[in-house]
């Protein structure tokens, strides 16, 4: 059946002003007014890009709409290539389908979880009936429903009230899902979360499997990709408490996420800048601590006007056409060019 928008007033209103409407309801209110967007013949596509706080927030609204409607499909654009994801997906049996797979005219209604439409492209060709989200608030789209909580640590968590307001006790695995989602997003409460955050974190605590949940986070990386941390270790530079690393050409842009992770760990640093080429784009990821630093303003500011940039105070990322950037030659580029992208922005 084809997707046709009821009609609603409140659609033209900015996803500002929604979500803001929406945080003065109680939780309970905010469920029911999500679950009067469905009838009970809705084939319903829940888009994420597949992260654990997405596929867990994913499965929890799968859960809350498996006897409201028809169906639940859950679609993602990404290739899932992290190891801790992939263990995450198989060991907690979470349903996922490539959304290069999907056909938008087998579906009536349509849900963004963990992300807002102009996050990525595939997610923007679609109109979405409910918007359920934790990062900083976008523009330039529309939706029926719109609950966004940028001051949330983890979409999982607000998806977790929505289950208690509901009166669902999750499942083991849908519990395991969910705490794991928060602990990623939240880095182990080391960023910012909220006291609802810690508030379901421990409410899920007692329902979790633990021994599915340390194989999902011990499941780091393959042995194959043990080359690119002694790449890392031998041409990373430590200037004034910042660490800079190229690596160069990759397959798998998650090694990035890894490596930066592996370098906060050192004592003496404030910033950690890893880098890399894949495809035709050079990928950027930040870390910091936070404390009078703010990795996504950071990575808007350097990189804002070349591609994709942003994200929260401790942890950004920037996506990058390779042609954008005027310093950039693919055979040459090196840390050191790296490090001199950042000269004026970084100074302590």
């Amino acid at each position: 059946m084809p997707h046709e928008k009821e009609s609603n007033g409140a659609q033209a209103a900015s996803p500002e002003r929604m979500a803001k409407q929406t945080r003065r309801l109680s939780n309970i209110e905010r469920l029911k007014t999500f679950l009067d967007l469905f009838k009970k013949d809705d084939k319903v596509l829940i888009n994420i890009v597949a992260d654990p706080d997405s596929m867990a927030s994913a499965l929890a609204l799968k859960r809350l709409l498996s006897r409201r409607v028809e169906s639940t499909t859950i679609a993602h654009p990404n290739k899932i290539k992290r190891v801790n994801n992939l263990a995450m997906q198989e060991l907690l049996k979470i349903p996922l389908v490539p959304l290069r797979q999907v056909k938008k005219e087998e579906f009536t209604k349509f849900v963004l979880i963990d992300s807002q439409p102009f996050h990525s492209p595939p997610l923007a060709s679609f109109e979405y009936d409910a918007v359920i989200d934790h990062h900083p608030i976008t523009d330039g789209w529309s939706a029926r429903f719109v609950d966004i909580r940028p001051d949330y640590g983890a979409t999982a968590s607000m998806l977790a009230e929505y289950l208690k307001a509901a009166k669902i006790n999750p499942s083991v695995l849908l519990a395991t899902a969910l705490f794991y989602g928060i602990k990623v997003d939240t880095q182990n409460f080391t960023k910012k979360a909220t006291y609802a955050d810690v508030l379901c974190f421990q409410a899920l605590f007692k329902r979790i499997n633990h021994y599915r949940l340390s194989k999902i986070e011990t499941a780091d990386f393959t042995r194959y990709e043990l080359k690119h941390f002694k790449n890392a270790l031998a041409n990373f530079i430590f200037r004034k408490k910042k660490i800079f690393v190229h690596l160069g050409r990759l397959t798998n842009p998650d090694i990035l996420v890894i490596v930066a992770d592996f370098f906060t760990h050192v004592h003496e640093v404030g910033w950690v800048i890893v880098s890399g080429q894949c495809s035709e784009k050079l990928i950027i990821i930040f870390r910091c601590d936070g404390y009078k630093k703010d990795a996504g303003k950071l990575a808007q500011k350097v990189f804002g006007d070349m591609g994709s940039a942003g994200g929260h105070r401790q942890s950004a990322r920037a996506e990058i056409p390779v042609k954008n950037i005027a310093e950039y030659d693919p055979e040459t580029f090196s840390t050191q060019d790296l490090e001199r992208l950042f000269k004026k922005h970084l100074k302590e």
